[in-house]
């Protein structure tokens, strides 16, 4: 058993506090989760979580403009630069007060951060600037009169605007200028929170709390602001002193009357373009609603704002025209931001730990996670090792992916909070107990409440068990003390399991499918084990030290370990109802001392317990937690402990550390205690007497942590711990230790390759899995042909399976050479079929781990395969229709007579590439081609496979519009039905005149067709066509994905040339000539012109 489990993913919280942030190229998006950091990539649907830690929860944080550097401060004020290549601290830095904003410039020289009413502009560390301390100031901006909240920098990072709660903005040159000085900008009636820039210019935006947008104009551009010659001496001046943490304000400073030389350049001065209420968008019902945050992309003019009432506008600037509004939530917006493209818009709420990207043009979703609003009670893994469950106090059952990190279906059925849940064993139903009184079950195929079931009366059920076959179902009640019995086939209640004189803590099925023993502790100090299939029912009654407060089965059901009130971990032999050993770990538990406690924490540990515990997947281990912020992993058989995991560092929650600093006590008491009010949305408003704001009855919590269920993956390779800061992760990392098996002192990494090249593959493998190196093991492994395969694995000794066993497992779910290593996975099981029997319970891990890697695979090359059958399919179908068309020729008659004529001697005979080059462009002979006498029939023909003939007249009546029957359409052909007196176009003979379907009347009315050859075509190459020509008997033809043609009738008149959509015409497409009576009006042939009215895409 390999004990390097190490901090991988935090699932079940999404957000808690701070702003968001987006990658450089969009793909990502970061979002503060505590004073952790997940990474949610958007393009490939996963997520990560950085392993770095703040001491408090982050308040906001700013990545640079290449996406290497990101810094995060929490809400004392300690700030990390964390390298996003090597997910690393590389410096801290403390500024002893909070900080509401940080933001990097543009050009990544600098970084700007607000502390009280100053701010600091940083040089960013980096480059060749090798330096012990990499937070080098440059300058301190003051002037304000109040705390600042915001910042923002101009595109060529020479000037930076800082919003304050003074109700101004100052905007300051970083550096001395002639023609500009720090210019403020009042006109709002409540704190500046968002400032923004236009891009390439010096107008801004500036927004208040009150939902106030003013619009600035600045009489210089960015081009016209000058240096003042002096100031490279000046900077390098300020680079040659030294700095540190304690003489921030000592720098030079610019202030907003510094007066220097005159100069006789005007100076920059901003005037107010315009002032606009945008929260009366969103203000309904005469409530109270503000602005909470905002974002703004420079590059499509678009401002986003969120507001305490769960809604956010989209508004362009400068117009401040409303694009879209929508209601996320009934809670404040607390982030907002756009993606670099600016299609994609990030919203975050704290109050329900929210976070969605709304793609605002197409208005759908293309990220939406929410966490459990209170804290997660139960926590369940699949068989296969791919699926977490968890239940929370907020009534829902979340089923998370642990590969991707996401929430893909969430039940809200339960009315009351969910106190377990479980899986069965096939893996397609999911069963939660509730304090409501019901055990509901879910379909995981169809995401639908199935079962429900209840007890006769009322009863409120504190666990839950499924047996192995997924047949039985047992919750125990904590009012009634009985355990309840339920066929899940049935729905049916089968017995009550009655002899508890406590609450029935805990529950849980002997894993041996052969056995229906179940397991029960209760609060009376008892340890009770049912017989489910005799009418009796009971059958054996344990005694208890203290009581009980958990029970697990080992894998094999060969074992069962209770957790008591006393501190210890029993271990029982369910066969022969007897002890066989016991863990005292209540020293190893921990225990940190709260705010409002008057005793030591090492008073409190006395009261401490563990009140969850899980054996590991080979059942050597066991795995166990409880009130403290430590895990404790314990061998069973030597009654150590092997391994202590400290799941938090995070000081805003309670009982973290174990001492209380001596600063914070007097003599009234602890001083974290005392609340601490203030003016941001977070805190809590307290104004005059008789005023009706705020919620005078809320106070500041602060939750102790605390570990409510662990549970180890089946694979044996990650477990998860239910805690107060959300489902945390544990998983493997092989790069932390080097296990060699057996090794001996001539087996090295060179004598592994010597013996490959000598061409003795089974001699090398079996080396290469004593020496255990997994580069190694894959080269060598690798190497042996796969006809050699099965010879190799028959000769293999049996104390070599499981290693190769476990190493082919953890390739299968990464390797590109799948049918390599199946093949490996095949030949072992096949050929040590009966070992791997008789070793149930030490490969049982590793063939879960199996079936899981193979299972991933499964699902990714069945989509990948279904979508190449579907594409083949229809290019089959494309090319037998194509081939099956013959080639088209030109009727002999008076048209070709007449076309010749008017073309000259050389067009007598035209080839096929000469029609293709026809309709691939136009050219300057086609109105003498095309515009012709034959105005009643036009023809556009080609000499590809693909064939169309038009035939179009104004005089064309009701039913006279026809197109062939739909097994003639696959073909890619369409008629028109010439008037009386015409010909029809024949392309095929065997077309008879029976298998033409007339359209429906009112598109005959119009005159008009549209016809679509290619599959293709359906793919978003569609041709519009204006309302206002559509009586005119205009139609459009799309032949292929490229090209449009138009056929103009008799009927318009001179001067109305109609063209292509611009959308349409971007796309490259080919246009006809119009009439010669159009063309001499001067208009170029081909040309797209505007069409007046409405456009409609068809």
């Amino acid at each position: 058993m390999k004990f390097s489990f190490k901090f991988s993913n935090l699932l079940g919280s999404v957000y808690h506090k701070g702003n968001l942030v987006f990658s450089p190229d969009g793909e990502a998006l970061l979002s503060p989760v505590g004073n952790k950091v997940t990474i949610y990539d958007l393009k490939r649907s996963r997520s990560q979580t950085m392993p770095v830690e703040n001491k408090t929860n982050i308040t906001t944080m700013a990545l640079s403009p290449n996406g290497r550097l990101l810094i995060t401060v929490n809400e004392r004020g300690e700030c990390l630069l964390i390298s996003m290549v090597s997910m690393t601290v590389v410096h801290r830095h403390r500024f002893h007060r909070p900080v509401q904003a940080v933001r990097f410039s543009p050009d990544g020289r600098y970084f700007a951060l607000t502390k009280e009413n100053l701010v600091f502009v940083y040089r960013t560390p980096g480059g060749i600037n090798r330096m012990y301390n990499p937070f080098v100031l440059e300058r301190v901006l003051q002037g304000s009169y109040d705390s600042t909240l915001s910042l923002a920098w101009t595109s060529d990072s020479r000037l930076l605007a800082v919003g304050s709660s003074d109700m101004s903005t100052r905007i300051y040159p970083i550096q001395d200028m002639t023609n500009f000085r720090v210019s403020s900008l009042g006109g709002h009636n409540a704190a500046v929170l968002a400032v923004f820039f236009e891009r390439a210019s010096l107008d801004c935006y500036t927004l208040s709390r009150s939902g106030q947008l003013c619009c600035w104009t600045c009489s210089h551009t960015l081009e016209e602001l000058q240096h003042k010659a002096s100031d490279d001496r000046r900077s390098s001046q300020q680079e040659s002193q030294p700095l540190n943490d304690d003489d921030d304000q000592a720098k030079p400073t610019e202030t907003e009357g510094s007066d220097d030389e005159e100069d006789k350049l005007p100076r920059a001065k901003y005037k107010q373009r315009a002032k606009q209420y945008l929260v009366d968008v969103v203000r309904e019902g005469g409530g109270r609603v503000e602005l909470a945050t905002a974002d703004f992309h420079p590059g499509l003019h678009v401002l986003v704002t969120g507001y305490t009432n769960g809604s956010f506008l989209i508004h362009e600037m400068p117009d401040v025209t409303l694009i879209h509004s929508l209601s996320v939530s009934d809670q404040v917006v607390s982030s907002v931001t756009l993606s670099p493209a600016g299609d994609w818009v990030g919203l975050a709420c704290s109050g329900l730990g929210q976070l969605l990207v709304w793609e605002w043009q197409s208005e759908t979703y293309v990220l939406k996670q929410q966490g459990h609003s209170n804290n997660m009670t139960s926590l369940a893994y699949s068989p296969g090792g791919e699926l977490l469950v968890t239940g929370g106090e907020d009534g829902k059952v979340k089923v998370w992916n642990t590969l991707s990190g996401f929430c893909f279906v969430t039940f809200v059925e339960h009315t009351a909070a969910v106190s377990g849940v479980a899986l069965t064993q096939s893996g397609k139903a999911v069963l939660s107990a509730s304090l409501d009184g019901t055990v509901r079950a879910f379909d995981l195929t169809r995401y639908r409440n199935f079962r429900t079931l209840t007890s006769p009366r009322p009863a409120q059920f504190s666990c839950l068990a499924v047996d192995s076959s997924g047949e039985l179902v047992a919750a125990g009640a904590q009012d009634s003390f009985e355990i309840y019995l339920w066929s899940l086939q049935l729905g049916k209640l089968l017995e009550v399991l009655s002899g508890h004189q406590g609450p029935v803590s805990g529950l849980a099925f002997s894993p041996d499918p052969t056995s229906t023993t179940l397991a029960s502790v209760s609060w009376d100090k008892t340890l009770r084990l049912w017989d489910t299939i005799q009418s009796k029912g009971q059958r054996e009654t344990i005694d208890l030290l203290s009581d009980g407060l958990a029970v697990a089965y080992r894998p094999d059901g060969g074992e069962l370990a209770v957790a008591t009130l006393s501190g210890q971990i029993q271990m029982f032999d369910p066969a022969w109802a007897a002890q066989t050993g016991a863990i005292e770990g209540r020293a190893d538990l921990g225990s940190g001392r709260a705010d409002a406690d008057h005793i030591t924490a090492k008073k409190s540990l006395q009261g401490k317990a563990f009140n969850t515990l899980c054996y590991t997947a080979d059942g050597k281990c066991v795995l166990a937690a409880g009130h403290s912020k430590n895990v404790c992993l314990y061998h069973v058989a030597e009654r150590l402990l092997l391994a202590k995991f400290e799941i938090t560092q995070n000081r805003s929650f309670d009982a973290v550390d174990d001492f209380i600093h001596k600063r914070k006590m007097t003599e009234f008491g602890n001083l974290s205690l005392v609340e601490s009010r203030g003016e941001d949305a977070d805190d809590i408003h307290v104004r005059m007497p008789g005023a009706k704001r705020g919620d005078m009855a809320a106070r500041a919590l602060r939750p102790e942590i605390r570990v409510l269920a662990v549970r180890f993956s089946p694979t044996g390779e990650a477990w998860g711990a239910v805690t107060t800061e959300g489902l945390l992760i544990y998983s493997l990392d092989p790069s932390l230790v080097f296990e060699p098996f057996q090794l001996e002192e001539n087996i090295t990494e060179s004598s592994v390759l010597a013996k490959l090249k000598a061409g003795d593959p089974a001699r090398a493998l079996l080396m290469a899995l004593h020496l255990n190196v997994l580069p190694v093991t894959r080269r060598v492994l690798e190497s042996v042909p796969h006809s050699s395969v099965e010879a190799v694995v028959t000769g293999l000794p049996h104390r070599y399976v499981e290693r190769l066993l476990a190493f082919v497992a953890a390739e299968l779910e990464t390797t590109r050479h799948l049918e390599f290593y199946t093949l490996w996975a095949h030949s072992l099981t096949q050929q040590h079929a009966g070992w791997l029997r008789s070793h149930v319970l030490s490969v049982t891990p590793l063939l879960r781990q199996l079936q899981k890697a193979l299972t991933a695979k499964q699902k990714s090359l069945g989509q990948i395969c279904d979508h190449n059958k579907y594409l083949l399919r229809y290019l089959s179908t494309l090319g037998q229709l194509r081939s099956a068309a013959p080639p088209l020729k030109r009727p002999a008659g008076e048209g070709h007579a007449q076309d010749s004529a008017e073309s000259g001697p050389e067009s007598d005979h035209v080839s096929d590439d000469e029609e293709v080059a026809m309709v691939a462009g136009p050219a300057p002979w086609w109105p003498a081609r095309l515009c012709t006498d034959r105005r009643r029939s036009l023809c556009i023909r080609q000499a590809a496979r693909d064939l169309v003939c038009l035939a179009l007249s104004p005089s064309v009546a009701d039913g006279d519009l026809v197109c062939l029957a739909p097994s003639v359409v696959n073909r890619g052909l369409a008629y028109l039905a010439p008037p009386p007196g015409l010909a029809y176009l024949a392309l095929f003979p065997s077309v008879a005149d029976g298998d033409l379907v007339c359209l429906a009347p009112s598109v005959a009315d119009r005159g008009l067709a549209y016809f679509a050859l290619s599959p293709s075509v359906a793919d978003g190459d569609l041709v519009c066509l204006a309302p206002s020509v559509a009586d005119r008997g205009l139609a459009y033809l799309a032949l292929f994905p490229g090209l449009a043609y138009l056929a103009l009738s008799p009927s318009v008149a001179d001067g109305d040339l109609v063209c292509l959509a611009p959308s349409v015409a971007d796309r490259g497409l080919a246009y006809l000539a119009p009439p010669p009576s159009v063309a001499d009006r001067g208009l170029r042939p081909g040309v797209p012109r505007p069409v007046r009215g409405r456009r409609r895409s068809l």
